[in-house]
This record gives C-alpha cells, sequence and structure tokens, in this order.
C-alpha cells in the first residue's frame, strides 16, 4: 500500500464494502423506478453520498438502509420529472407532450409511485381512522364491509369516518396529528423492495426469526397461517416477487405501518404489519375475493 495514501477508518471501509457488495443491486433497484441506466447510476452515487455523510455506526443493516434511500430518491426524481412535465419548467418553457422527444422518466411512473402521489394528498390531513378509511373505500374501492373486517370497527362507524374525511379534505381544515403514524415505515418499505428485487437475503434480514404470519380472505376468515422468517419469507416471495404479477407499496393501515398488494391495477389484499426492534414481528393479510370490486 502507498503509504502516503491515508488509511481508511472502519466507517469508510463498510461504505467501501457495501458500495462493492450492493452497488449493483441498488442500480438495478433504481432502475426498475426511473426507467434508465444512467439516471438509476445517478441516484445511487446520491444514495452513497448521504450515507457518507451519515453516522455510518449506528446503521445496523447499511443494504436495508441503502434500499430505503435508493427507492425514496428514485420516487422524488420521477415525482420531479412528472411535475416539470405537468406544469412545464422553466419560465417561457412549455410541458413536454406525451409522446414527443425522448422518452420521459415520467412516463414510466411505477404502480407504486402513483399511489403514493395520490395518497400523499390526504395522509396528512386526517386521523389515522379517517385515513384508513377513506383510503380503503375512496381510493381502493373495497366496500365498508371488508373496510370494518380490516379495520376492526362496524361498517357504519368506517362510512362515517370516511364521510367525516372528505368534508376535511373539501375544507381543507384539517391538520396533520403529531406522533400519528402516518408516516410510512421504513421497515414496510424494505419488505416491499426485498420482495419486488427477488432479494430473500434482505428479506429474511427485515424479519423477525420469530415473526409469524396469517391471511384473511374478506367475508370467509383465515385461509392460511404461516410462522419463522424461513417459511414467511418463503411465502411472501411466492406471492409478491419478481415473478408473481403483484406489487406491495408501503402506506400506514389504521395509524401503523401497512402493505397494499396490487395485480395489474387492482387492489388484492391489505397487509398489516407488526414491528418489533426494527423488524418485522406478525404480518396480518386482507386478501380480496376474486371477482369483488
Amino acid at each position: 500500500m502507498d503509504p502516503r495514501t491515508p488509511a481508511l477508518s472502519p466507517a469508510d471501509r463498510r461504505v467501501r464494502d457495501a458500495w462493492l457488495a450492493d452497488g449493483a443491486f441498488l442500480t438495478g433497484q433504481a432502475q426498475r423506478i426511473v426507467g434508465s441506466r444512467a439516471e438509476a447510476e445517478d441516484v445511487v452515487q446520491d444514495a452513497f453520498g448521504r450515507l457518507a455523510r451519515a453516522e455510518v455506526d449506528a446503521i445496523d443493516d447499511l443494504r436495508g438502509w441503502l434500499t430505503v434511500v435508493v427507492r425514496r430518491l428514485s420516487l422524488d426524481r420521477v415525482r420531479s420529472a412528472y411535475m416539470r412535465r405537468e406544469v412545464g419548467g422553466e419560465p417561457g418553457e412549455t410541458a413536454m407532450p406525451p409522446g414527443g422527444g425522448d422518452a420521459d422518466p415520467a412516463d414510466r411512473v411505477t404502480l407504486d409511485d402513483q399511489v403514493t402521489r395520490a395518497l400523499g394528498v390526504v395522509l396528512e390531513r386526517l386521523t389515522p381512522a379517517e385515513r384508513t378509511a377513506f383510503v380503503l373505500h375512496d381510493v381502493f374501492d373495497f366496500p365498508f364491509d371488508a373496510v370494518a373486517e380490516i379495520v376492526g370497527r362496524t361498517p357504519g362507524a368506517c362510512r362515517q369516518l370516511a364521510s367525516r374525511a372528505r368534508q376535511s379534505i373539501r375544507a381543507g381544515a384539517a391538520r396533520p396529528l403529531p406522533g400519528d403514524g402516518a408516516a410510512v415505515s421504513d421497515v414496510a418499505e424494505r419488505f416491499a423492495a426485498a420482495c419486488a428485487g427477488g432479494d430473500m437475503q434482505a428479506l429474511l434480514a427485515v424479519l423477525d426469526p420469530d415473526v409469524d404470519g396469517v391471511a384473511a380472505l374478506l367475508g370467509a376468515g383465515p385461509i392460511v397461517e404461516s410462522s419463522g422468517a424461513a417459511e414467511v419469507a418463503a411465502r411472501a416471495m411466492a406471492l409478491f416477487g419478481p415473478g408473481s404479477r403483484r406489487t406491495l407499496v408501503a402506506v400506514p393501515v389504521e395509524g401503523g405501518p401497512g402493505l397494499v398488494a396490487f395485480e395489474d391495477d387492482r387492489v388484492v389484499a391489505v397487509i398489516k404489519v407488526g414491528e418489533h426492534a426494527g423488524r418485522v414481528r406478525h404480518l396480518e393479510a386482507f386478501v380480496r375475493r376474486r371477482g369483488d370490486r
């Protein structure tokens, strides 16, 4: 080693090792969202720049941390491109018409970003109960009987919550409540990202060794139970992995962490996520019956 080259600190070595081990994986994750290899590489460079400025020693799972940051940066980049297209860029510029010029990353907005932007309009304005009833019924088209089963309230109560939510949104008078759990969970995002990337190692890392899960068919009760990280991970990958045609989106459910599962453009399940010590400890999935609207 050149004696003039300063030795790397332990934190810098961890960043370097993470780049060597996970750079390609993270670039692939980013490219799934932004569509362009060059933009994906820019996103990953930005994520590692943020990691280098962070308290690396305080981060136990660098791969999980980077996965969440890359996902958020990618969605921010697509969202920014979408806004430029919709409202125009600098004064005097016009928004690019659909199909004109080079392919715009906004034309490849993924399903999870569309949902995130739609929910962003309402999440900060509503209480957790109002938010869940409104989103499940008005956004995802769940009947109130199904919403009641998911959130553990009566159909009438859910109907009232959704009505109050609509009134709050129209009036613009509601305010976010501190500590109400509105933020999307990092653990849920890591779970979704691991499934999307087919990364069994990352999925096992976000699961508690004693994790358990139950799936219930709406209106019919439990249909399958599983326990232990290996069993839950295998089932999750089979249901939501890259070959499943399903997409997981992390959203708050009833004030806590949750996931919504899409197949094509249709919601097929809502999943409550129980966290413990930064890992998934319990999964409770409510599965929509085929043909239900």
